[in-house]
């Protein structure tokens, strides 16, 4: 579909008037990038939203508001387009005049315009996702590409849609090679934040004899389970919506998380009670610096460390309880 990206550069102060004067062109519809979010971000109010920032975000601070409208390529809205540089020449005009204030500065008001065509975007991340060894003996390849498996090769097939997880990242690595060291064939696995369902097949074709993956976000859980039935493990392992901290009633010889350090200290005593006896936990998505903490509080709950492994800035955590 071809589209229509019109974007309004302005100051923390005017944002609103621009909204409202888009508004008034009937135009409800807006996206807002203001810096000042990412710096209530950086307060880290809820230490467990986020564990580090990208280079690129932190540049985003340094740039000006800006209110974003996207509208069909069609020939009414065009003609909707043209009319909002004149609205910001007003709102301009009496934002000098005082009527906002005295002093009232909504920045430059520049209005951009380009045509964009998401045919051109929407499938681009495809071209990067190649079949990767993730294991001593694993392989995990997207559906649209061809791969010869070798030897005794388990290929793991996937189709992220819109799920978090092609399994090429570090800290799903990890996991995966934890899992092949640790896990036996007898074992159930509880898969926490499951994502497109990597993990959970992973565990299925090393051999477990149960796994649930379960996800707060639905969109994961149906990819999941997608992704569970093309790889001819449905009868081993299933998705569900749920979360960890109540409405799972699962007890597993292995649980396992690739999350976010702050997401397994806050999960640690919960993913106790869903272990058996002697149980293994495995925990990724754990930046190297956060790694003194995460120990010393998985020690804190009773659990005693096993294996850190670590892998490009990351760390993976084995412990039993």
């Amino acid at each position: 579909m071809k589209y229509l990206e019109i974007n309004i550069e302005t100051s923390a102060a005017g944002i609103e008037p621009v909204v409202s004067a888009l508004l008034n062109l009937g135009i409800t519809d807006t996206v807002v990038e203001d810096p000042r979010d990412i710096e209530d971000l950086m307060d880290k109010k809820q230490t467990y939203d986020w564990d580090y920032l990208d280079d690129s975000i932190i540049e985003k601070m340094k740039e000006s508001p800006k209110v974003t409208v996207y509208l069909e390529d069609t020939e009414e809205n065009r003609t909707l387009a043209e009319q909002i540089a004149p609205a910001m020449e007003e709102l301009r005009s009496k934002a000098r005049e005082g009527i906002f204030g005295e002093g009232a500065d909504f920045g430059s008001l520049r209005v951009s315009k380009k045509q964009e065509d998401d045919t051109q975007w929407k499938d681009k991340w495809k071209e990067y996702f190649k079949p990767a060894r993730i294991a001593e003996n694993i392989v995990v390849k997207p559906t649209w590409e061809s791969y010869e498996r070798q030897g005794d090769e388990k290929v793991i097939e996937i189709d992220p849609g819109m799920a978090f997880g092609t399994g090429t990242h570090e800290t799903t690595s990890l996991c995966v090679k934890m899992l092949e060291k640790y896990q036996k064939e007898s074992d159930k696995v509880l898969d926490v934040g499951c994502g497109s369902g990597i993990l959970s097949i992973a565990a299925a074709l090393l051999g477990a004899e149960d796994v649930l993956g379960v996800d707060i976000d639905p969109v994961a859980v149906e990819v999941a389970a997608e992704n569970i039935e093309l790889n001819g493990v449905a009868n081993v392992a299933k998705a569900q919506y749920g979360d960890l901290t109540k409405g799972i009633d699962y007890k597993a010889d292995i649980v396992v998380a690739n999350l976010m350090a702050d997401l397994v200290m806050m999960l640690s005593e919960d993913v106790a009670r869903h272990m058996q006896p002697g149980g293994l936990f495995i925990s990724s998505g754990i930046l190297l610096e956060k790694e003194v903490q995460v120990t010393e509080h998985l020690r804190s709950q009773g659990f005693g460390i096993v294996e850190v492994r670590e892998d490009g800035g990351w760390c993976c955590i084995v412990c039993r309880k």
